[in-house]
Parts: C-alpha cells; structure tokens; sequence
C-alpha cells in the first residue's frame, strides 16, 4: 500500500500589530532591513516611497496602514519583505518577518465569510499551526487597488 505524504506548502511568515501573516514563499523575493526609503509626493497613503534594491527601485508598502493599522517608527526588527506578484516588484514593510514555515494543507482553511471587508478580499486562507492562527494573504488582491509598480516595469 503507497501512502502518500501530506501535502504542504512554504510560506513566509511576518508579525504586525501582534498578528501572525504569511505568504507564499514562492513569491518572496529576499527580506531585507527598512532602510533608506525615498518619499514620492503625492503618493498613496500606503506607500512610505520607494527603495532601491538590487538593482531596481521599487514601491514601498506599509502594511500597517494598507491594514488600516496605527503607524508606527520602523525599528531594527522591521523588515521590508519583497515579493514579486503579476510580474511587478513590490516592498511589503512589516514589523518582524518571523520565520519560513512548511504549513500542511489540511491546517489552511478558507477564511469565514465575515472576515472580507470592504477595504479588500486580501486573505487567502487561515492556517492554524501548533495552535496559533496565522492569517495567509493572497498578493494579488492585496496589492490590486492602485499600488504603483516598480520603475521601468509595465503591467
């Protein structure tokens, strides 16, 4: 008799406002201090400004605002987790990325219907590992509402 192993997949995991969020490790890019953010006027509230990393300048959000979150200073545990969604480049600024994290299928479960608001259907699913829930996000409806993209990329 074959039995198969449980299927699972790597996530991200990123701490803010005391919350525990993951992402698909497939679409980080690196992790990286906050450091040296460049103010763009006139920009979205969500965005601190831009950053250039590795070569190219990208958008960054802050994920405490876009959460609707009080803002707070970036400390050394900041962390700006790049990830690469649909092509474009974006800088997630988060308090603390925590840790890469193997979660079974069978832990992730869709998130309740009272939990889609009206500032966005960003979660994917809510896992639930060693008793802790950790709320997973799906990128591309969490940076659909006009997130500017990185320079010299088209979308």
């Amino acid at each position: 008799m074959n039995i198969d192993a449980p299927q699972s997949e790597s996530f991200i995991l990123f701490e803010l406002a005391g919350t525990a969020y993951g992402v698909k490790s497939t679409q980080v890019q690196q992790l990286e201090m906050v450091d040296n953010i460049t103010r763009v006027p006139n920009a979205d509230k969500n965005v601190e400004g831009v950053v250039f990393s590795r070569g190219q300048v990208i958008p960054a959000i802050n994920l405490r605002t876009r959460f609707g979150f009080e803002k707070i200073p970036f400390d050394l545990r900041s962390r700006l987790v790049v990830v690469k969604v649909r092509e474009r480049t974006i800088g997630l600024i988060v308090d603390s990325a925590r840790e890469f994290k193997n979660i079974p299928e069978e832990s992730i479960g869709p998130p309740p219907d009272g939990l889609a608001t009206t500032n966005g259907h960003y979660l994917s699913g809510i896992a639930t590992v060693e008793g802790n829930a950790i709320l997973l996000l799906d990128l591309e409806e969490l940076i659909s509402p006009s997130v500017p993209q990185a320079s010299g990329e088209q979308g």
